[in-house]
């Protein structure tokens, strides 16, 4: 036995371990439905807002800053509020706030000789992490290889990078219209966002296909011909086609297994990558992967994972396996992020969460459900149109204007209830629901939605 193998399997430290979650478990039981600020945090508080924006050269979006402790979907911030969080990071906190697992992996992660693994130097955290995902992908794909990277972003590089080199010469990038990719440099040439590229020189290497449009019977040969017309036009050129399997900021746009098909199929008589973005969407659509859930896995090469995941990672088949040196890095990810990463997955493949009648399609089912009595009773005409994919949920609210839209985040927030936006024309309310919310948070979180559009709904 290696004194690294004593050391995870030592007794008092365990005991260690399993108190210190106890005891954590303990404080945030404590953490009970939404709550107002405390009075006495208001000086403070106003005053820590103000060094982020000093620091950060403006405001923080929402006056969000966490206290460190929480309870499932319930997060207490550093002015003593309670918010019921259904953005999660942007995706990121799948079991919300201090759930048990994720504390007590993260400490074990913790106790590593290392923080940071990397791809020169690395423990068997990072080889667990990738076994994980990589049976998961093994189900209905090709994907027998991962690359581990810091974030979402990176990871799409990195598919990009493996793309390029497989294709070469081809350079170009077929991408869906309203798409999001992430904030490198080259990922914001592939979001299609004017917003977030002001000041960004042009590559002119992106070319765009209409997502699905479930209002137009004809969207399907729509974005087919333009994707033969983008191969048409260039010849040779373009090395893969990256898209979501749901429209992420794009305003959390569904389409089904038979618009997909066909635009895969087109590129793969053109030896053009099939890419699937998956940094939003893994872990939540019900089963590990949307690919695996929507049906079109056996068309992938290259796929990439973040969010949920703790890290980012590019899985790759045997035919886009890298030559040595494209892909590289200091940083691969933190040992704790690992170590949580992998536990996360494990906990969501034995706890029920996954397969038809899990707990992930039944919390997606009744928060729709709650969302379409409230589009057709008390907020009739001021809410409409819920749709999504697991835990990925979105409705208009208010006619889709983007001005009034935004009010209402920040009215939603000052009532306790965290949501974010997507979409354009119309904008939208969007909600990345954790997946461990009761009936009750659901129940909650739709009261305050009603409230909050009734009081605007004049304005």
């Amino acid at each position: 036995m290696t004194l690294g193998q004593a050391l995870k399997s030592d007794e008092k430290i365990l005991n260690t371990i399993h108190s210190l979650v106890e005891q954590a478990q303990e404080k945030s039981r404590q953490v009970e439905g939404i709550r107002p600020p405390s009075a006495d945090q208001k000086t403070s508080y106003e005053e820590i807002l103000d060094r982020f924006a000093e620091v950060r050269g403006r405001p923080l979006f929402y006056p969000y800053v966490g206290s460190g402790a929480g309870r499932g979907p319930y997060v207490e911030l550093a002015d003593g509020s309670v918010k019921l969080d259904f953005i999660n990071g942007i995706g990121v906190h799948i079991f919300g706030h201090s759930h048990p697992t994720v504390i007590k992996a993260n400490i074990q992660g913790s106790l590593q000789d290392i923080l940071m693994q990397g791809h020169l130097q690395m423990n068997e955290e990072y080889l667990n992490f990738s076994r994980q995902v990589l049976d998961f992908a093994k189900n209905g794909s090709r994907l027998r290889h991962g690359w581990i990277s810091p974030s979402g972003s990176m990871a799409n590089e990195n598919a990009l990078k493996m793309a390029r080199q497989k294709n070469s010469p081809a350079r170009k990038i077929i991408a869906m219209k309203d798409a999001f990719a992430g904030r490198t440099t080259m990922m914001a040439e592939l979001t299609d966002n004017p917003g977030y590229k002001q000041g960004l020189p042009e590559y002119h290497e992106v070319l765009r296909v209409p997502f699905y449009d479930k209002n137009d019977p004809d969207s399907t040969e729509k974005s087919l011909q333009i994707l033969k017309e983008h191969i048409a036009n260039n010849p040779g050129d373009i090395s893969c086609f990256c898209f979501e399997p749901m429209l992420g900021e794009g305003g959390y746009k569904v389409a089904p297994r038979e618009f997909f098909i066909p635009l895969l199929e087109e590129c793969k008589k053109n030896n053009i990558a099939v890419w699937a973005d998956e940094v939003q969407t893994f872990l939540r659509t019900g089963q590990p992967f949307a690919f695996q859930t929507i049906g079109f896995g056996e068309y992938v090469d290259l796929c990439t994972i973040a969010k949920t995941a703790q890290c980012g990672m590019t899985l790759y088949t045997e035919e886009y396996n890298p030559k040595p040196g494209l892909v590289a890095g200091t940083f691969a990810s933190s040992s704790p992020a690992l170590t949580a990463g992998t536990a996360i997955m494990q906990e969501m493949e034995n706890g029920g969460f996954f397969g038809k009648g899990g707990r992930i399609e039944k919390i997606h089912n009744e928060f729709v459900q709650r969302l379409e009595e409230l589009c057709k009773g008390s907020c009739k005409g001021f809410l409409e149109d819920p749709e999504g994919l697991g835990l990925m949920i979105a409705v208009t609210p208010l006619s889709g204007d983007k001005d009034k839209t935004m009010k209402l985040l920040k009215v939603m927030f000052e009532k306790g209830f965290i949501a974010f936006g997507c979409g354009k024309s119309p904008f939208r309310l969007r909600f990345l629901v954790p997946a461990i919310v009761t009936s009750e948070d659901l129940q909650v979180a739709c009261a305050v939605i009603e409230e909050s559009i009734l009081e605007m709904k004049d304005q």
